[in-house]
């Protein structure tokens, strides 16, 4: 009798729940969903789960070759960058096919204000030129980078309490998606917010922020995703990532 094909999940996002919800439906197929562990409650996907680093590619090999895993779905936040470059050279070290499940990024309408930056401290450059009461929409990490921000009120959202250092003038909004226009338009109207600090992380459960700001005539501060391990195939949604891994273990 054949061993169950084992498909390691770098997860963390709707996407790889969503996958691991279709590939452990399968006997054929044992999952492993691998979370990084930021989270204090994670949505906790179907199959296996692990929580916590590997310690580096080096580990990750590791763990590939002990583990037997026959192939390995990036399905990390856009926004992930390290561990989608550990994956690749984990990858392809242990000659595992490497697949990253990436959503699409967000695309601006004519009557958007998008002002686009390369990094969070980039973000904290431009936003006192356009606004005074910003809604951090970036997670609990790298509040640092607004810290010196010193006569701007911040609006931070995340599904965690932040850890200082964070702006001196901040008000903490712990909240999980998804969110629907009306409510963000609420929360930009009663907190009487000027400018927006998102990334484009693509997630449909939290664009609701973006039309939000649309139809109030906010300015978008939208940092870019960092760039993508070279080489590596890319997947839209889980459908995608599901004829891949077929193929792939064929």
């Amino acid at each position: 009798m054949h061993r169950p094909r084992h498909v390691l999940i770098l997860g963390g996002t709707t996407e790889a729940r969503r996958l691991a919800a279709e590939l452990a439906a399968d006997p054929a197929l044992r999952v492993t969903s691998s979370l990084a562990g930021r989270v204090a409650a994670p949505r906790l996907p179907a199959g296996q789960v692990r929580i916590g680093g590997f310690g580096g590619p080096e580990g990750l090999a590791r763990w590939l070759r002990e583990q037997q895993v026959d192939a390995l779905i990036d399905a990390t936040h856009p926004f992930a960058g390290t561990i989608s470059f550990n994956a690749a050279r984990a990858a392809a070290d242990v000659h595992v096919p490497l697949l990253a499940l990436r959503r699409p990024g967000w695309v601006a309408e004519p009557d958007d204000d998008w002002h686009p930056v390369g990094s969070l401290t980039e973000a904290a450059d431009a936003l006192p030129a356009l606004g005074g009461r910003a809604f951090l929409t970036t997670g609990r990490m790298g509040l640092a980078a607004f810290a010196h921000l010193e006569d701007m009120w911040f609006l931070v959202r995340s599904v965690d309490a932040p850890e200082p250092p964070m702006p001196a003038r901040t008000e903490v909004l712990l909240d999980r998606g998804p969110f629907t226009v009306e409510g963000e338009a609420d929360l930009l109207r009663r907190y009487g917010i000027d400018v927006l600090v998102t990334k484009d992380s693509g997630a449909a459960a939290t664009a609701a922020k973006l039309v939000a700001a649309r139809e109030a005539g906010i300015p978008v501060v939208v940092v870019r995703r960092p760039p993508a391990p070279e080489g590596v195939p890319v997947a839209a949604d889980p459908a995608e990532a599901v004829r891949w891994l077929r193929a792939s273990l064929t």
